[in-house]
């Protein structure tokens, strides 16, 4: 039955029939293996996803970038249709969004660059870090990055990892859930804000990153820390909630 689930994706109403059980029955020893939805799965491998928190702010820090198309004065395709938008696009090039979430807080800082070069990649962590010192985070233990050059072999993001007194760690080739939560906070910034409405320009989604940020921090619930919005997590002075 466990193998049907992880390696066919089958549902209790599929496999129920194949081993000549009730789907309720299916359902049962689905969820007493970790097995009744699939999002505890890896899709590739079919093994479970193991989920983990550090148990206080600063122990890991994902680290992660997202390249973004720039939108064009008078605004893309969401503002003057698929054809128009089309016609602008190819020539704007991208914006590389970079962002650090502290992985038991879920405590998030994010910057526009316009590249994912290893120096820009370095100072962004060392502002990073310092937005999570102003926000009760003294100290970054380690940092989890993907294995882009940057990371894995620049000079400079070494120096930074250095300069924090934090350890540099890499995700498992191919495995990008392995940073799931700085990937799930780049999936909530397209819905939430660079998604959300139709920009004119690439100047006003710019401008709109600070109250996402803000939102996302101190007034989102986070459903993963039981509702509250990240900023409860941190050791922050009292009257910075706001």
């Amino acid at each position: 039955m466990c193998r049907l689930r992880q390696d066919r994706k089958l549902g209790p109403a599929r496999i129920g029939p194949i081993l000549g059980l009730p789907a309720s029955t299916v359902h049962r020893i689905l969820v007493r293996h970790g097995l009744n939805r699939l999002a505890f799965l890896d899709r590739p491998t079919g093994q479970i996803i193991r989920r983990y928190e550090r148990a206080r702010p600063g122990e890991l820090v994902h680290v992660d970038v997202k390249k973004l198309g720039r939108i064009p004065d008078g605004g893309g395709h969401k503002v003057l249709g698929r054809q128009a938008g089309r016609a602008t696009r190819n020539s704007m090039g991208f914006d590389y969004i970079h962002s650090a979430v502290d992985d038991h807080s879920r405590l998030a800082y994010s910057e526009i660059h316009g590249d994912e070069k290893a120096a820009t990649c370095a100072d962004f962590l060392r502002r990073a870090a310092a937005f999570f010192a102003g926000h009760g985070i003294d100290r970054i233990e380690r940092v989890l990055t993907d294995n882009a050059w940057p990371y894995r072999k620049s000079f400079a993001w070494q120096h930074a990892l250095a300069d924090l007194g934090a350890a540099g760690r890499l995700t498992r080739a191919y495995r990008p859930q392995t940073n799931g939560k700085v990937e799930r906070f780049n999936r909530t910034l397209l819905d939430e804000w660079a998604y959300l409405r139709p920009y004119t320009s690439n100047t006003e989604r710019t401008a709109a990153l600070d109250n996402f940020l803000h939102t996302y921090n101190h007034h989102r619930c986070h459903t993963a820390i039981g509702g509250q919005p990240p900023i409860t997590r941190v050791n922050n002075p009292a009257g910075q909630y706001t």
